[in-house]
């Protein structure tokens, strides 16, 4: 199993959930998505964030949307 793309340390970014060895916080990627900005804009201005941390995002935020969506249905 390969290890997470976000970490979240209450000693660093007061636990805001990052990027796995960035201080990049998981959020900026949709703020920046739902701005209308493409993802080699964000990973342009966020070079330590790597193309496959991204897509690792979207993916979860994704797997996350269709269960609850799921649960909500069976509901």
């Amino acid at each position: 199993m390969r290890e997470s793309y976000v970490w979240a340390d209450p000693e660093r970014m007061g636990g805001i959930p990052c990027f796995r060895g960035t201080r990049v916080p998981v959020k900026s990627l949709f703020d920046y998505l739902r701005g209308g900005h493409p993802l080699d804009e964000f990973l342009d201005h966020f070079p330590s964030v790597t193309r496959e941390q991204a897509f690792d995002a979207l993916d979860e935020a994704g797997r996350r949307t269709v269960a609850e969506h799921a649960l909500a249905e069976a509901a």
